[in-house]
């Protein structure tokens, strides 16, 4: 198809005379081409590591053609065979196929192109004209964006709104590619882009744990599970921390998510208790919240306030649009808008198809790959900073990281002046909460003890899984690098899988979370020391190393890890809260300074006069009264307790004669 190209100009999103795009795929209304000819017809495909999408033309009467859409899932390739024979979509100079004993050469992206070339020679007797992914994908948006009116909006409030898009005014701007896992690229013209970041919490994320939990066979079924289900059934909330009444006092949300999963910690229930619907919207929320955190966090560090989401996992979901959208525009405080793509998960195979006829593209081999320019995840690098000692002129401003249930982020920068920057949903709580319906474990350490034992290469989809064994050069992407946390899963039998690699693949993706967003906020903030604290995270080696390899190759950032106890049982002497200048921290205002400030998550009553408890008894507003007298008392004897352990290491320090103190870094050896 070397003398083949397509011809854009005067694209438009086809209406059918309904008032109704229509689609081949749900989402994915035909694109009219008014002067592409109709024959012979073309096809382009991107092979990702869930799903292959075609994109194709085809005649539509009275002149011009259609580009057409069509998705399959990677593990019924042969699917996609039978569609493409049967729409005979494999021609060459006119002719169908069969008629040449040459091999006929198609467009494709992805890292299946690379996999698969030999299953589409056998099958279809084609060989696959390798065009690279990010090119393409950057390329699709381009076009997109540039050349048909409509495919982009807004969805805020559950209202769709059409966005206007100027070629003269679009760039600088971000493009989040939301497949299974996650691809951050910042797009500066046609054909100019550097990829920023990753991250392996994705749509197989989602997808993998959906098929685990709730049992469904599809990402349709999930989405439409999500719709029905109520995440508050599992996630704790502020209030489920510190009462109504404490909320009002503090000026806290009551429906503020603190912990996704978190409630599973202190429920008896297992995973059988929970209702399909529950879990699914559950995980929904959990995991567009932390996708749009951190694009957010992105954007922020290059300055951009236009975000493109795009991706085979947005499927035009009104709840996945609302949620990134809501997260957007909490986070920025309005300034930045989450935009969308009415065909976002095409954007690889688009750009594939455009390439036909292109001079300037070439067949990539690995070799080729191997020998561009890499492209390294760091956004911009915080400078080396020697930090041999810590004293009182030397240790301010810091990043203090708190894991507990969830995660709360204060920047540190005197003695009693600190402020709380942003917060994780993603915590310690998840983390467990999930371990406990995934494995069964019931305290942290056995978890841990499990994850110690596991493998989480068995569940985890990798970049050599999607690409081979030589990984995706171009971008330095080496095999061994998670692709996808849980994409591999295939099975919705939870028993088919052992429980200490679903434990190794949950310790490995969330404490890797929570590092890659530490080391952003540390990035947005100018700080180049970083301190972890929580009973989630100190004294627990594994943990702690997870969380060192992952700030270990994302520029010069120093990383502590604060235990009371002690640290790996080595004696040791510690700073006082009032040393490091966060004593504030164990005084009233703890609750305000060490809740998470995820976005709010929907609409809760005020002060309901009755409670619908777990076991389904009603509870009239005097007992909700006294169970938020009961939670105000053991605030009470937490806070004494930490006065009292304050009191006794103050009394420690005068011990020493030096005034310094000595904390022990822990980094991942090698």
């Amino acid at each position: 198809m070397g003398g083949l190209r397509v011809d854009l100009s005067g694209a438009e999103i086809r209406v059918d005379p309904a008032g109704g795009a229509a689609a081949d795929d749900g989402g994915s209304p035909p694109v009219f081409l008014p002067r592409q000819p109709a024959a012979p017809p073309l096809l382009a495909l991107d092979i990702g590591g869930t799903l292959i999408k075609l994109v194709y033309t085809a005649s539509c009467g009275g002149g011009g053609a259609e580009l057409r859409f069509a998705k399959f899932e990677r593990r019924r390739m042969q699917e996609c065979f039978d569609f493409v024979r049967a729409q005979g979509l494999v021609h060459r100079n006119g002719s169908t196929m069969g008629s040449s004993k040459e091999n006929i050469a198609l467009k494709a992206s992805g890292g299946g192109a690379y996999k698969y070339t030999e299953d589409f020679r056998e099958k279809l007797g084609v060989c696959l004209d390798k065009v690279d992914e990010m090119d393409s994908v950057v390329s699709g948006a381009n076009f997109l964006l540039q050349s048909v009116p409509g495919a982009a909006f807004t969805h805020m409030n559950g209202k769709k709104s059409s966005v206007d898009i100027s070629p003269n005014n679009l760039f600088p701007y971000l493009l989040v590619n939301i497949g299974s896992g996650v691809s951050i690229l910042k797009v500066t013209g046609n054909r100019k882009f550097e990829r920023v970041t990753g991250t392996h919490i994705g749509g197989g994320t989602m997808f993998g744990l959906a098929k685990l939990l709730t049992g469904c066979k599809s990402y349709d079924e999930f989405l439409q599970l999500s719709q029905k289900g109520d995440n508050f059934v599992l996630d704790l909330i502020v209030k489920d921390i510190c009462g109504e009444l404490v909320c009002q006092k503090q000026g806290l949300s009551t429906s503020t998510l603190a912990s996704s999963f978190g409630k599973v910690i202190t429920s008896k229930k297992k995973l059988t208790d929970y209702r399909p619907e529950d879990l699914a919207s559950t995980l929904l929320s959990a995991f567009t919240y932390n996708i749009a955190q951190i694009s957010f966090l992105v954007a922020s560090i290059l300055r951009l306030r236009r975000v493109f989401f795009g991706g085979s996992y947005i499927r035009g979901h009104k709840s996945t649009m609302q949620n990134i959208s809501y997260a957007i525009d909490f986070w920025s405080q309005s300034k930045m808008q989450a935009v969308f793509l009415q065909h976002e998960g095409y954007l690889g195979a688009l750009g594939a198809l455009m390439s036909y006829g292109d001079s300037g593209d070439k067949n990539m081999n690995l070799e080729e790959m191997k020998e561009e320019e890499n492209i390294h995840e760091s956004a911009t690098p915080i400078d080396e900073t020697s930090t041999d000692e810590h004293n009182d002129g030397n240790i301010f401003p810091y990043l203090l990281v708190n894991i507990g249930s969830g995660v709360s982020m204060i920047e540190v920068t005197g003695n009693g002046k600190f402020e709380r920057i942003i917060g994780s949903h993603l915590g310690g709580g998840t983390i467990l909460g999930l371990a406990r319906l995934l494995t069964g474990c019931s305290s942290y350490d056995e978890f841990l003890e499990l994850s110690q034992r596991g493998n989480n290469l068995a569940v985890d989809l990798t970049v050599g899984d999607i690409y081979g064994e030589h990984g995706y050069p171009k971008i330095g992407l080496p095999a061994s690098t998670t692709a996808a946390s849980f994409g591999k899963v295939s099975s919705s039998r939870l028993s088919e899988y052992k429980v200490e690699d679903l434990a190794a693949a949950l310790l490995n993706s969330f404490t890797y979370n929570i590092g890659q967003i530490a080391y952003f906020v540390a990035n947005l903030s100018g700080l180049k020391r970083i301190f972890f604290r929580g009973a989630y995270i100190c004294g627990h080696e594994k943990t702690m190393d997870k969380i060192s390899h992952s700030l270990k190759s994302k520029g010069q950032v120093q990383t502590t890890f604060l235990c009371h106890e002690g640290f790996l049982g080595t004696l040791g002497a510690f700073w006082s809260y009032e040393n490091m200048g966060i004593d504030g921290l164990a005084a009233h205002d703890v609750i305000r300074e060490v809740l998470l400030g995820a976005p709010y998550t929907g609409q809760l009553p005020s002060l309901p006069l009755t409670h619908q408890q777990d076991n389904g008894e009603d509870t009239t507003f005097e007992g909700e009264v006294e169970r938020l007298r009961h939670d105000n008392a053991v605030l009470k004897a937490e806070l004494e307790r930490l006065q009292r352990e304050n009191t006794e290491l103050k009394a420690k320090l005068r011990l020493f004669n030096q005034p310094t103190t000595w904390f022990k870094s822990y980094e991942r050896l090698g």
